[in-house]
C-alpha cells in the first residue's frame, strides 16, 4: 500500500513533537526575515538559529507550553 502522491497530506498537529518542531522552525524562519530585514543582507540560517537558541527560544517555549495547557 503505502502513500499515494494523490493522497491528502494531514497537517502536523500542535502538540506533537513533528507539530512543535514545525512551529519552532517557523518561528526561527520570522527571526531570520527580520534580522535579515534589520542588517539588509541575509544573516543566514545558522545565525539566526544560533540566536534564537540563545535569546529567544526558552521564552517561546514556556509561552507555547502555557498555550497548551489552555487549550486542553
Amino acid at each position: 500500500m503505502g502513500t499515494q502522491m494523490n493522497d491528502p497530506i494531514t497537517p502536523a498537529q500542535p502538540g506533537t513533537p513533528y507539530g512543535e518542531f514545525l512551529a519552532e522552525q517557523e518561528e526561527i524562519q520570522r527571526l531570520k526575515w527580520l534580522a535579515s530585514e534589520n542588517e539588509g543582507h541575509d544573516i543566514g540560517f545558522e545565525s539566526a538559529l544560533n540566536d534564537w537558541a540563545q535569546n529567544h527560544r526558552a521564552e517561546w517555549r514556556s509561552m507555547r507550553n502555557r498555550m497548551m495547557k489552555q487549550g486542553q
